[in-house]
């Protein structure tokens, strides 16, 4: 096998994820203690009690997520040993991968996505920004529709290349629903809105992304040690310099999901593991290339299969 870990977005989170390896490890247990003190508030329960409505705010859905992803990695390096031969997360998720390779403190990180949520959060008025998912048109089809639909200041594009026929469109809400009426007309098989609170990956989070790179400037950015693909060029960072600049950009810039998978593959990439809450990035890779094998980390009993693969 030649393996790639990636890291869950924002949409995966759910009550009692992360408890089954925190009541398992102790490693996990004491991230949990640490996010608790640096956090001021008990993540811990809003992660294994809600209520879902507060863990479903950006400010603390991206802390959760993340350290219940770490928790994840943590369990399996204390259960078996796997090498990675690069990393990638899904929005979010890029700040676990760059903690998984040591290009940042957990620490850091933890308060850095509790404030990335919270500026994304304040950065747009209730109900102006809007997201939305197309199925059944390709990059090119919903390009085209985003152009069409936008007036002005009132944009939308696309913001998560998900799958070759999976795209999030992001923006100003009534260009957003301007944009999925066409898509409707051009033939796409579902027109799905999102309920989230922030359109993410727009031009909208052009103030978030200000009050994140004030914040990036405080943090001590390393090399990673392993590879981790970008979310907005999908190449690995060749230093440490671009790591503020490339995560002030992937506020305002697509997820390039698709993009990064292929360059996986093209990397001799065979095999993903998913490392965190859910199964939405695995389901992704079997739409974009179903020759690599994927693997799912959200339960702590997730450690025994894979642990039995790599030892057949």
């Amino acid at each position: 096998m030649k393996m790639a870990f990636v890291f869950p977005g924002q949409g995966s989170q759910s009550v009692g994820m992360g408890k089954g390896f925190h009541d398992s490890f102790e490693s996990a247990k004491s991230l949990y203690d640490e996010a608790n003190a640096l956090l001021g508030y008990d993540l811990r329960k809003l992660s294994f009690e809600g209520p879902k409505e507060g863990l479903d705010r950006t400010e603390n859905t991206q802390p959760a997520l993340l350290t219940a992803s770490i928790a994840a990695l943590t369990a399996l390096n204390e259960r078996i040993k796997i090498e990675p031969a690069c990393l990638a997360g899904h929005s979010l998720g890029e700040y676990t991968a760059l903690v998984a390779s040591g290009a940042i403190d957990f620490r850091d990180a933890v308060k850095l996505v509790h404030l990335r949520g919270l500026f994304m959060q304040e950065s747009v008025p209730a109900g102006a920004g809007k997201m939305c998912a197309i199925i059944g048109l390709d990059l090119e089809n919903v390009t085209t529709i985003c152009e069409s639909a936008s007036m002005g200041a009132a944009q939308v594009v696309p913001a998560n290349i998900n799958s070759p026929e999976q795209i999030v469109i992001s923006g100003d809400a009534a260009a957003v629903d301007i944009a999925a009426s066409y898509a409707k007309e051009r033939g796409a098989k579902m027109v799905v809105p999102l309920q989230v609170s922030a359109p993410s990956h727009s031009p909208l989070m052009e103030k978030a992304a200000e009050k994140l790179d004030s914040e990036l400037a405080h943090i001590a950015f390393r090399m990673p040690k392993v590879p981790v693909i970008t979310n907005v060029s999908a190449e690995p960072y060749k230093d440490a310099g671009e790591i503020r600049g490339l995560l002030k950009a992937q506020l305002t810039s697509p997820v390039r999901w698709v993009d990064i998978i292929r360059r996986m593959k093209r990397d001799g990439i065979d095999t993903i593991v998913e490392i965190g809450p859910g199964k939405v990035l695995a389901g992704l890779v079997k739409r974009i290339d179903k020759e690599i094998k994927t693997y799912n980390l959200s339960e702590a009993g997730d450690i025994d299969k894979l642990a039995f693969d790599m030892n057949r």
